[in-house]
């Protein structure tokens, strides 16, 4: 297969698409003319204008398996609070290699209950990864050298409160393990509770000469503060409720409260100093299963996480105690990612978490890089900048959007309701969909361009290639053999921050067929200053290959006219290469 250059990656991600092998003529198959950068026959026909329920996601990922034996391999890697089975994907072409030996891709979604189209991102990077296999050069080339494992969503039980409870855009957060959040020795007593009966936690308002809310001239369903000097003609009473268990509050015990992404081990902190931690670090089944197969697959390079909502690619470190963990070396490597992330991303911006957003302790993105030294991102998706490819930040930008695309869909129009706390009131506004989660027209979109950046992630993962093996004759029957190993991406087999902490063994570089009477690693091949290894010589321990770098290594052999070199790389997989 051509080598291909990921230069033209660009290309894809700037509309041309991902077509490296396509001919000039384009062929019409089964009734559909082929776009660029798309499946136009796939194995398995998913839509990517909606979203997937816990059904939904079992059946398409046990689809794609059917489908594409060789591509895609599916297991469930543990159960939620609740009994469901958190369904992980290994997406990489079985043929070519052991898949827990390439360079490898975590990705997963949905940890945050409410946070749901990383879900849809994840599906569909397994799809299009197996669909344009075979049809694509530089999609068949990735799979032959990387997998991906894929976990599309983490958190199945609050995913399918979300969706099938009554909620706002914002709840269920959480999980569903039941929290006595107002202290009163019950659980989940005093939820929300869906007046209307519409499937959505909408607000409450009512009348009132004094209030400090008028309705919107324009946008009547939207509510419009009144400035300091005025009255207005309604007040806000906050979101459908009743008083449930009469101790004169609403909606103040409903699911959850605790946050699953402050529940990893590391830097984590006990609630009082981090809202959310629960009980110690691993407390949830859910991220207990991810740690335990991450541990088992050190494999894994690099790992990208989903949530929403503000068009950020974020990387750590999450709280300022842990700058120092972030060497300049890996930030050259994350920058370098992040900012290709923003133009393969309109109106996404590449931020460090404490930094530029509130500070983080146990979550998920320093746990990968900090115990397993994988260079990881989470994504937080949906943006303003996507209603009108503009930075319009202020609600009447979103009103205007869900009237002239959404056609008001996403709204529901105020309505009276007799309540028993509050009397006469009116329940409206917008439903849970809106504000957070993606239209469907924009879904697909969304979903194709992070997973672009995900790939370009992956793509540059080590690569490993022997590039020269050279002899020279010392006389007395000895012979010198030297052997460069190049990396040609940008990730190196050890991040800086794993060889600091020794996370990896090193990198292996051994001859077979040989008798071997001395090994060397080639400090300055010019100068011929070396740095011998006396034990066990035919297997060299080569600390790290950087990222588009080289290491030089060298054996006096005394017998031996056909050898192997081999490299065995725990993240930079394994490759030899014969004299």
């Amino acid at each position: 297969m051509k080598n291909i250059k990921y230069t033209l990656l660009l290309i894809v991600c700037m509309g041309l698409g991902f077509g490296l092998n396509q001919t000039a003529e384009a062929q019409v198959t089964e009734g559909v003319f082929p776009a660029a950068g798309s499946p136009a026959n796939p194995e398995v026909h998913a839509s990517w204008n909606k979203y997937y329920d816990y059904q939904g996601i079992t059946e398409l990922t046990a689809a794609l398996a059917e489908a594409h034996p060789n591509l895609i391999k599916r297991e469930s890697i543990g159960k939620s609070y609740e009994g469901r089975d958190i369904w992980l994907m290994t997406v990489t072409n079985f043929n070519e290699g052991n898949a827990d030996r390439k360079p490898a891709m975590y990705i997963d979604g949905n940890i945050h209950s409410n946070e749901i189209q990383g879900t849809e991102v994840s599906l569909y990077t397994a799809w299009y990864l197996a669909e344009m296999y075979g049809d694509n050069d530089f999609i068949t080339q990735l799979l032959d050298e990387k997998t991906f494992y894929i976990v599309p969503t983490i958190n199945p039980d609050g995913r399918e409160n979300f969706f099938k409870a009554p909620n706002t855009a914002s709840s269920p957060r959480s999980g569903v393990k039941p929290i006595d959040n107002d202290l009163d020795g019950e659980v989940n007593e005093d939820g929300y509770d869906d007046l209307n009966g519409d499937g959505s936690i909408t607000m409450m308002r009512r009348k009132n000469p004094r209030g400090q809310f008028v309705e919107h001239p324009e946008y009547p369903e939207l509510m419009q503060r009144v400035g300091s000097d005025q009255f207005g003609e309604y007040e806000l009473l906050g979101y459908e409720g009743l008083d449930n268990d009469g101790d004169g509050r609403i909606n103040e015990d409903g699911e959850g409260y605790y946050d699953p992404n402050r529940d990893w081990g590391w830097k984590w902190q006990p609630d009082y100093i981090q809202g959310g931690a629960h009980k110690y670090p691993f407390s949830l089944p859910e991220n207990r299963a991810v740690k335990d197969f991450v541990m088992k697959h050190p494999n894994i390079a690099a790992a990208q996480s989903y949530h929403n909502s503000g068009g950020m690619i974020l990387r750590g470190p999450g709280a300022a105690e842990d700058v120092g963990t972030y060497n300049r070396q890996d930030v050259q490597v994350y920058n370098a990612l992040g900012e290709m992330g923003e133009r393969l991303m309109p109106g996404y911006n590449y931020l460090i978490v404490y930094q530029d957003l509130y500070s983080v302790f146990g979550g998920e993105l320093d746990w990968f890089y900090g115990i397993r030294g994988a260079f990881t991102f989470t994504n937080e998706l949906w943006t303003s900048f996507e209603m009108f490819n503009e930075t319009d930040r202020s609600r009447t930008g979103s009103y205007e959007f869900n009237k002239h695309l959404l056609f008001n869909d996403a709204l529901v129009e105020w309505e009276p309701y007799n309540h028993p706390q509050y009397g006469e009131i009116e329940i409206g506004g917008t439903k849970k969909t809106f504000g957070r989660a993606h239209p469907g027209f924009l879904l697909e979109q969304m979903a194709h361009r992070n997973m672009a950046f995900t790939v370009y992630h992956a793509y540059h993962t080590p690569n490993l290639v022997i590039d020269e093996i050279s002899e020279k004759d010392l006389g007395g029957g000895l012979k010198e053999v030297t052997a460069v190993i190049t990396n040609t991406r940008m990730i190196p087999t050890h991040a800086s921050h794993d060889l600091r902490n020794n996370i990896s063994p090193p990198n292996y570089v051994s001859i077979d067929g040989a008798r071997v009477e001395a090994g060397m690693i080639v400090n300055n091949r010019d100068l011929n200053q070396t740095t011998e290894q006396k034990r066990n010589p035919s297997k060299l321990e080569v600390d790290n290959v950087p990222g588009m770098g080289s290491v030089t290594v060298r054996w006096i052999i005394s017998r031996g006219n056909n050898y192997t070199i081999t490299v065995d790389s725990q993240k930079g997989g394994v490759v030899s290469k014969s004299n």
